[in-house]
């Protein structure tokens, strides 16, 4: 592996190409607890561009389009600015963007890959502001881009304040910044940078003397590696997760279907499995088929695909720490609210508009109950986060204004961010989709994941897993978690 040693070619400052029209906005009740976040860095890895396509003519393409998107996204060529009365607002002062151009010919896409071992730390060198807090946007860029040319390969890393972007917004205008790229003509979709939603507050947040900082040991030994999850792996961690069988749900009636299995004079002692199975799929064919039933099952009982493997993964990392069984074990997932506020906000809200889930749970628990059990513990916590718990989430801030506290303080927590459902395989600047996914050095500690969607879609799922290292050797030592992993076949 070599050890990296990234060559700066060029550095600048982009501009939008149409000076912006969009007003002052002000941080929202969940813009303002980003402030004491690294900036979120996230990038694509792409093979080589065309021959006739060098790479001084695609970092002026580069150049070019990104002008063009911040244009349409004003918000990101701005700065932050403090009010008198201490509120924080985005200035679109139309101040620009960083973006610089990079060299590492010796390092190959596979280098950046390595299936089956932890994620290189040279894939750190590829983003601009490396641990740059989200207060410093008083002075320095809301964003970066940074296009760095490898031996075999091309990455285009991405660098935005988090104060001013969640995932929703981030993937939306990197995905904008790919298409105008490649030569779109018209966008699908504009932001909406309207601030008149629940999370608009007059409250104001003290920053502490000298700004604010993260509030986690960045400098912890860690291990990082991206685990593969194919949609089959998936599916049987759901059907775990609902008592499927055959795949059929039968959690929605358990106990009187094997009562009706039962009465028939089988014995559900084990032994048959596939006769008993076979019964219980018929019984279940016609206890589904029933008009009644039909108005009766109710969707959000089902536990889903995610959840499932986040379940896993809970249990998975608990029983890797060793922790005594009466400790308290916590699962904290982001949620994006849009959709779940009544009215719904604008799906291209652009800001931030999320909350954080957590459920608690102890060690002993978790592990001598069944995935199903911890699933539906992180199941209920998410279908019962409605408008009224946002609201009450907001009015909670708006009581006690306070900063994010990122970290793993306590040995026995998780915390997963972004999402599968994110678009980030989109991103094609004109030759073809990104062969990977990676991100920087931003907001990593013991126990954070990062959700991404497989390369191959179909409801595969990456996980970037960053733990300490002994924790990460349990879990790669782990059969039950293991089972479901597999090595992914990079083709271009």
């Amino acid at each position: 592996m070599p050890s990296c040693s990234v060559t700066e070619i060029s550095k600048c400052i982009v501009y939008p190409e149409k000076k912006s029209t969009v007003s002052d906005l002000r941080l929202s009740v969940s813009d303002l607890p980003m402030l004491s976040c690294h900036y979120i860095q996230k990038g694509v890895l792409l093979t080589r561009p065309p021959p006739s396509f060098s790479f001084d003519d695609l970092v002026s393409s580069l150049r070019r389009s990104l002008s063009s998107t911040l244009s349409l996204f004003p918000a990101l060529a701005g700065r932050f600015t403090t009010s008198p009365a201490g509120h924080i607002y985005i200035t679109c002062n139309d101040a620009g963007v960083e973006f610089v151009a990079a060299s590492a010919k010796h390092v190959t896409v596979s280098d950046v890959l390595s299936p089956g071992k932890d994620v290189p730390l040279l894939v750190r060198e590829f983003f601009v502001f490396e641990r740059l807090v989200s207060y410093n946007g008083h002075h320095k860029p809301l964003a970066a881009v940074q296009v760095t040319e490898l031996d075999d390969g091309v990455f285009v890393g991405c660098t935005v304040n988090h104060s001013v972007t969640d995932g929703t917004s981030f993937w939306h205008f990197f995905n904008t910044f790919a298409d105008l790229t490649s030569g779109a003509c018209k966008i699908k979709h504009l932001p909406d940078f309207s601030r008149h939603t629940v999370f608009d507050s007059p409250s104001v947040l003290r920053v502490p003397p000298g700004g604010p900082r993260v509030t986690f040991d960045a400098d912890q030994p860690l291990r990082e590696r991206i685990f593969h999850f194919s949609r089959e792996a998936i599916s049987k961690l759901k059907q775990r997760t609902n008592n499927k069988v055959n795949g059929i749900e039968t959690a929605v009636n358990t106990e009187e279907i094997l009562g009706k299995v039962s009465n028939d004079g089988k014995k559900c002692n084990g032994n048959g499995n596939g006769e008993i199975n076979g019964k219980i799929t018929t019984v279940l064919e016609g206890f589904l088929k029933s008009d009644t039933n039909k108005k009766n099952y109710d969707r959000t009982a089902e536990i889903s695909s995610f959840q499932s493997l986040s379940a896993q993964l809970w249990r998975s990392v608990t029983r890797a720490r060793n922790l005594d069984p009466s400790k308290t074990t916590t699962f904290r997932m982001a949620v994006n609210c849009r959709h779940r506020l009544e009215p719904k906000m604008d799906p291209y809200y652009f800001g931030n508009a999320i909350q954080s889930i957590p459920t608690l749970a102890s060690a002993g628990d978790l592990l001598t109950k069944d995935l199903r059990w911890s699933a539906d513990q992180l199941h209920k916590n998410v279908v019962s986060h409605d408008d009224a718990t946002v609201r009450r989430g907001i009015a909670s801030w708006e009581s006690d204004p306070r900063l994010f506290p990122l970290g793993n303080p306590d040995g026995a927590s998780i915390t997963m961010g972004s999402s599968p459902r994110f678009p980030m395989y989109d991103n094609d600047f004109g030759w073809g989709k990104p062969l990977a996914v990676r991100s920087g050095g931003a907001n990593k500690f013991d126990g954070k994941i990062s959700a991404f969607p497989g390369r191959e879609g179909n409801g595969s799922v990456d996980l970037e897993v960053v733990l300490a290292p002994e924790t990460m050797a349990g879990v790669e030592n782990d059969p039950e978690f293991m089972q479901y992993v597999s090595e992914v076949t990079y083709s271009c």
